[in-house]
């Protein structure tokens, strides 16, 4: 039976405030994008004021910019702070050996810049994106691609035994535009047994912008049940 919403709503909340704690007065943050992400841009707003600390975030997307402005934390650029004490952002789906897919808010490529630039990356989510294998339940990897590559890209994806399908709006006609002013092609691969190999494979298709598919980017994860959080922690 699938939780209540109200119950998904409450792992979330813990996962974020568990991750929360790692702030420190001083830190430069990633700020991740997200429902669960949103949560912890929207503690740590709360932790600046309870605790009168000095934080600078960097949004992953114009989603986390507006919260950070929302919630009153500062932020900076990668131009300004290349390095970043720790990055905390969602994920769609997490297996054991902390390999995610991510994407589906459409910040792919952002998150990853940040999660590369960063001595600690901290992943949050409810226990219903913890998975044996990606790929579970139909989970598409998003795959962020520039307008003119659509066709090419599309013919690449299906030799590789994906099904790719192009991202349409909501409110409006047409595909989704990231921030980047790019498209993306959400593809079903099935299980991904191997999902660095199949990563590296999407990457060197020409007009492939960035892949859904994150390896050795999380140094722990905290997973929110009901009334506990779960951390699991890379090797």
């Amino acid at each position: 039976m699938s939780p209540k919403p109200q119950d998904v709503e409450k792992q979330k909340r813990n996962a974020a405030l568990a991750a929360v704690k790692h702030v420190k007065d001083g830190f430069t943050v990633g700020l991740g994008s997200g429902s669960t992400a949103a949560m912890a841009v929207e503690e740590i707003g709360r932790k600046i004021n309870r605790e009168k600390i000095h934080i600078l975030g960097i949004p992953t997307s114009y989603q986390s910019f507006m919260l950070a402005v929302e919630y009153h934390i500062p932020t900076t650029t990668l131009e300004e702070h290349p390095i970043l004490d720790l990055t905390i952002d969602g994920a769609d789906q997490i297996d054991k050996e902390l390999n995610l897919i991510k994407g589906m808010g459409g910040a792919l490529a952002r998150e990853k810049i940040l999660a590369y630039s960063s001595k600690q990356n901290i992943v949050v989510a409810d226990e219903g994106k913890v998975v044996k294998i990606l790929g579970e339940k139909g989970q598409p990897v998003p795959v962020e691609v520039m307008p003119p590559a659509i066709s090419l890209v599309m013919r690449k994806l299906k030799a590789l035994k994906g099904k790719p399908v192009l991202r349409e709006g909501s409110g409006k006609v047409g595909p989704v535009i990231t921030d980047n002013g790019n498209v993306i092609l959400d593809t079903e691969f099935g299980l991904i047994h191997g999902p660095a190999e199949l990563a590296r494979e999407l990457k060197v298709i020409p007009g492939v912008v960035e892949t859904g598919i994150f390896v050795g980017t999380a140094n722990l994860a905290y997973v929110g049940k009901s009334s506990t959080v779960e951390k699991l922690v890379k090797g």
